[in-house]
């Protein structure tokens, strides 16, 4: 899969734009970024500037990856088995939908592209990303992956 490209303006730059952070929050969060690493949207959540919804309705605005609101998508348990569980809690990974060779995921960090190649490899399928928020992705993963 190709590496998504950035469209224009940078996270913060969104955030502040849509009037959901300040220049302010956006500098004490890369400072915090800075010391302790980690990803800026989960750091500004993190720090109660913004939640997850906020930060995906940006990424999506940033790298055009389509969203997916899991919270109301119904999974299937048999596309689940197509991707290990432990690979799938690793990378924060919901398989969504088969079609012939692609497979459709949801996951909260697109731009990990080791675990697109991994779920590619393992699954010998194309992928196609949608995003999702951190708390869908583990409340999904958990319904799908439940002792039966």
């Amino acid at each position: 899969m190709a590496p998504k490209k950035r469209i224009g303006k940078k996270l913060g730059e969104i955030l502040i734009k849509n009037s959901l952070i300040t220049e302010e929050q956006l500098q004490r969060a890369l400072d915090f970024q800075r010391g302790e690493g980690g990803l800026l949207g989960e750091i500004l959540v993190k720090l109660g500037y913004v939640n997850e919804h906020d930060i995906v309705q940006a990424l999506t605005v940033q790298y055009g990856f389509p969203y997916i609101p899991l919270e109301n998508y119904e999974l299937k348990k048999e596309i689940a088995k197509i991707l290990p569980e432990n690979v799938a809690r690793q990378y924060g990974i919901v398989p969504v939908d088969v079609m012939g060779n692609i497979l459709t995921i949801a996951m909260s960090n697109p731009l990990n592209e080791r675990a697109i190649e991994d779920v590619e490899m393992i699954t010998k399928k194309k992928v196609q990303v949608f995003i999702s928020t951190v708390t869908a992705i583990y409340g999904a993963l958990n319904k799908l992956y439940k002792e039966s």
